[in-house]
């Protein structure tokens, strides 16, 4: 069952070139794609048009219900509030525990602000809360890229191992991870 379905999709900006031209593409549970392209390819606009922020001229777009991480973990959480607070606004906690342990994150950090964790600990968190949401498919934004490469890799297998329960849809600069992780990679020029 496909939990995003493009087909023939056409966007493009008033008074640009197209981005996308009858555009397809089809994620599934337990699928990893990768997104690839330099800055300006519309790799983010893609997001905008998966989540509704940017409708397509022509074409379809059908998605089941989602989550995002996003590429700055310090800009996805507000700096006034507890980590697990926020989370509460948009999720069930009553997975909290077992995804604790299998993200390795102590628990009395979620009662910390954003600014007290540091990158890696934050964007675990940020996995955390788009897998609380219990989505069928992640949108993640460059999940890596704040990160050193060692904390990245640990990010990531982190995230593939649930793809028992999700599909990931994922933008990446980074060549190597996106073969590394993905069922598909899609080059936009």
């Amino acid at each position: 069952m496909n939990i995003l379905s493009i087909d023939n999709m056409s966007f493009a900006y008033p008074n640009s070139p197209a981005l996308y031209h009858n555009f397809s593409l089809h994620v599934q549970v337990g699928e990893v794609v990768s997104i690839l392209g330099a800055s300006g390819s519309g790799k983010s606009t893609l997001f905008e048009l998966i989540t509704g922020n940017l409708r397509p001229q022509k074409g379809t777009i059908e998605v089941v219900k989602l989550s995002q991480i996003f590429q700055d973990p310090y800009t996805s959480f507000h700096p006034s509030y507890t980590v697990i607070n926020q989370i509460r606004d948009v999720a069930s906690l009553y997975d909290l525990p077992t995804l604790c342990a299998a993200l390795h994150l102590d628990r009395a950090l979620l009662e910390k602000k954003p600014h007290q964790l540091s990158g890696g600990q934050l964007q675990r968190c940020s996995i955390l809360r788009a897998l609380l949401m219990e989505p069928q498919l992640i949108l993640a934004d460059e999940p890596t890229s704040a990160l050193d490469n060692v904390t990245g890799l640990h990010v990531m297998q982190l995230l593939v191992q649930f793809l028992d329960r999700v599909g990931i849809l994922l933008i990446t600069h980074d060549k190597y991870l996106a073969t590394w992780c993905s069922n598909r990679v899609i080059e936009l020029t």
